[in-house]
């Protein structure tokens, strides 16, 4: 049929808007698209959801996908900014410390112990605002050259070569709809053959009903999914094999053809808003699942839809290579094999407290068919050739992992624009690639919203970080190259079982750590330069005490590693840029120093004549600079104080984490990871750290008083500064009255005596018959109990390759 026969068969279609045929089907859905967002609020079920508070953030779009391009100006006076820095620096030390000796001599020694121990502060603190705006230069000089990549590229080159994607979920005592959320985001990647498994770390046996039922709903969830997306699928793979198998000779399609395309993204579209609408919504996170997954997935169908009628009212020929792409597009939207898998159901599988071994546990079984077989010591999974039957788990082996956290949502094309540029030539070292996550729109408290903008900030400073060769591993979201994972594994054994450490678990920030091992093996880490990630924000001070005690622990351990890396490469006479040491070194220490110098600078009552105007000026490029970001991401200016406030407010965690990281150092050991709480309801502070915030204001109110009668004038400006921030961060982020409560309770937790523990009785004191089984599993002379761990002596394996992991392991 020829376009001329196809316009005879749709005669009205000359007079339709937007591309629509008049009374076609698809023109009620393509004209109310846009409203089916207000709809969907109006129609969902509503529970009850928190209430919003005063200072909270109004439900408003996320953030643009692409950073708008910086301006001329911009960069200029970005770079002007970093030069002042440098230049008010070194004229303060030269007048701090030069000028002192030529005017005071060395006489003083008071005097000069407080001149190095301030002077030094300020120099720690300038340097992380130096690097502050070193990294931001670097965002702005990399939002004026990312160009994206048309789609019509991606899909040929993803037609040509199709990688293979495993995404996995870690997921440890979460909400099921939060898990749901994630899952329905990486099931609806538009990436070909893509699998997905939820990692599952709740004990496999829950006493608690509350939390069995979680787990029961959990694993059902898979399943669930694959149920919803079954439909659309079957449609659009029936449709492809029209498609495919109706090519013509020379390269074109028929109006036909292009008419039933754009009917099924039509149809696709319609099934998105549907499930858009019907979607429970309990936040602000679950209103963005719906609008930007669901409503965004939608409203490129329909877009897509309007394209393909407008070529058939131009009469125009649609290639019929496009015309298969973008019925697989449709297709590789809604396939998506989704699994759980759970570690602890096993025996012979590590069991540490941490989202690394529950990562490391399932990658060591990759490439490998295993078979369940139950053993006195519980179940355990050996290799089979079995091709089927009981207990026979085939984990596939991948090209890519993507790792994502079970409270992070992907938007649409995360799969398809990271792993397409891993595959771009040139990019065959990339290890890891990710785009930072960003905080969903909306905050429902003040405190989510002040976090939400560090978190949005935190972003630009990792594209930087990209620019200057200094990238991080961002834990919640990243894909990762297998063979990169395979070429810094670890292998270690524990009761004669191998254990595979792909990622270090040494401390709770895991990402850091493997970013150095992987950049040791030449490897490189990268930042997308889009927003396609996002992820929840603690909603209240007692959830986020645990995730920044998280990120505040570890980074001093990580250290010394890099360090060597930097004097090895060095030695072998390679280039490592200033620039890259600098800004890596300020992400793993920054928190610690600046903790330890913003005390001292509240405590201690430095002599006056250490404060010069210089100094101040020398940081105001940094507050000015942030302000700008905090006005470009949508906050407001004067949200700097209100940062200044939450950073006051985590001082008390933040000196804890440094802390806990020397303790580590010394007694050479790990901590349990700490799981961020997602509850409706607030999860209370930790008494310690709410009596530390009323200290702090308390302190800076008696060091005002001091100040005054001392005629100590700065001292006082500065200690007042603080102090009404610190009330004002206590009233804002904790409340008074809650502040009240965590402190009653956590003195009721620390008085209440625990009741004593029955002892158990020793082997030896049991009296029972021969255990056949154990002496035939452990041997004849063992001592070791079964279900006693005791036996756990490791040899490690330091960077064993993959092939030797692989022949070791199945030797």
């Amino acid at each position: 049929m020829d376009a001329a026969n196809g316009a005879a068969a749709r005669p009205e279609i000359d007079t339709a808007p937007e591309g629509v045929t008049v009374g076609d089907p698809a023109n009620e859905l393509l004209e109310a698209g846009p409203q089916s967002k207000k709809r969907a609020r109006k129609d969902a079920k509503a529970p009850k959801r928190r209430r919003r508070q005063w200072g909270s953030e109004k439900p408003r779009p996320p953030l643009d996908i692409q950073e708008k391009p910086a301006s001329t100006a911009a960069t200029w006076f970005g770079g002007l900014g970093i030069v002042f820095t440098v230049i008010a620096l070194c004229v303060y030390l030269a007048q701090t410390v030069i000028s002192r000796v030529i005017d005071y001599g060395i006489q003083d020694s008071h005097f000069w112990f407080q001149t190095i121990l301030y002077v030094g502060i300020m120099a720690m603190l300038i340097f992380s605002a130096y690097c502050y705006l070193l990294a931001r230069q670097g965002a702005l000089y990399r939002s004026r050259t990312h160009v994206r990549v048309p789609r019509a590229e991606i899909d040929a080159a993803m037609g040509a070569s199709r990688p293979s994607l495993t995404v996995l979920v870690p997921s440890y005592a979460e909400e099921p709809s939060v898990v749901r959320a994630t899952l329905l985001s990486a099931a609806l990647q538009e990436y070909p053959g893509m699998r997905v498994v939820l990692l599952l770390d709740d004990p496999p046996t829950p006493k608690d009903d509350e939390a069995r039922a979680s787990l029961e709903e959990c694993r059902a969830l898979p399943t669930e999914i694959m149920d919803l997306l079954r439909t659309p699928y079957k449609r659009f793979a029936t449709s492809l094999d029209v498609y495919e198998s109706a090519i013509r000779v020379d390269g074109k399609s028929s109006p036909d053809e292009v008419r039933s395309l754009a009917l099924d993204y039509v149809w696709g579209a319609k099934w998105l808003r549907e499930q858009a609408s019907a979607y429970i919504r309990e936040s602000h996170a679950d209103d963005f699942l719906a609008e930007e997954v669901f409503g965004g997935l939608a409203g490129d169908f329909e877009i897509t839809a309007r394209a393909l009628f407008r070529s058939l009212d131009e009469r125009a020929s649609l290639p019929a290579e496009r015309l298969k792409q973008l019925g697989r597009r449709l297709v590789w939207t809604f396939d998506a094999n989704l699994s759980s898998f759970e570690r602890k159901a096993y025996a012979h599988l590590p069991h540490d407290a941490n989202k690394a071994m529950n990562l490391n546990a399932y990658m060591g079984l990759m490439g490998r068919r295993v078979q369940a077989v139950q053993t006195k010591i519980g179940v355990v999974l050996r290799d089979t050739t079995a091709a089927d039957g009981p207990g026979v788990l085939d984990v596939p082996e991948t090209d890519f992992i993507l790792t994502l956290d079970a409270d992070s949502v992907l938007l649409r094309e995360y799969c398809l624009r990271l792993v397409h540029h891993m595959e771009t030539p040139g990019n065959e070292r990339i290890g890891v690639i990710q785009t930072p996550y960003s905080a969903f729109r909306g905050a429902e408290t003040r405190l989510e919203r002040i976090a939400g903008a560090t978190t949005d900030i935190q972003h630009i400073l990792h594209q930087g970080l990209s620019y200057y060769d200094a990238t991080f591993w961002v834990g919640a979201n990243a894909v990762i190259r297998k063979s990169a994972l395979d070429d810094i594994v670890e292998v270690s054994y524990v009761d004669g079982q191998p254990v595979y450490r792909y990622v270090q678990d040494r401390t709770v920030i895991e990402d850091t750590e493997s970013s150095i091992d992987l950049i040791a093996k030449d490897w490189t880490l990268f930042n997308y330069p889009e927003r396609l990630s996002y992820s929840a924000t603690p909603p209240d001070f007692g959830s986020l005490v645990v995730q920044r005690a998280r990120w505040a622990n570890g980074g001093l351990l990580i250290l010394p590693k890099f360090l060597r890396y930097v004097r090895r490469e060095r030695k072998a006479g390679r280039r490592v840029p200033r620039s890259s040491v600098a800004l890596r070194f300020n992400y793993m220490a920054s928190i610690s120093w600046a903790s330890v110098g913003l005390v001292l600078l509240l405590v201690f009552p430095f002599d006056e004549r250490l404060l010069s105007p210089v100094i101040v000026a020398a940081a105001l490029p940094y507050f000015l600079a942030m302000s700008s970001d905090f006005k470009r991401l949508g906050y407001k200016r004067t949200d700097i104080f209100r940062v200044y406030a939450f950073n006051l407010l985590l001082l008390p965690v933040n000196l804890a984490g440094t802390l806990k990281s020397l303790q580590q150092a010394a007694a050479k050991s790990k901590i349990a990871f700490a799981r961020t709480p997602k509850v409706a309801n607030r999860t209370a502070t930790p008494a310690l750290y709410v009596v530390a915030a009323y200290l702090i204001a308390a302190w800076s109110i008696y060091t005002v008083a001091n100040g005054i009668l001392a005629e100590n004038w700065s001292n006082s400006a500065f200690a007042l500064f603080n102090g009404i921030l610190t009330l004002y961060a206590i009233f804002a982020f904790i409340g008074f009255r809650n502040s009240i409560v965590d402190v009653f309770v956590g003195v009721a937790h620390w008085v209440k005596v625990p009741p004593k523990e029955r002892p158990v009785p020793s082997p030896s004191d049991q009296t029972h018959d021969l255990d056949w089984e154990s002496v035939l599993y452990f041997g004849p002379d063992s001592d070791i109990v079964p279900g006693d761990r005791r036996a756990t002596a490791v040899t490690s394996v330091p960077s064993v390759r993959r092939g030797d992991t692989r022949a070791h392991h199945r030797g």
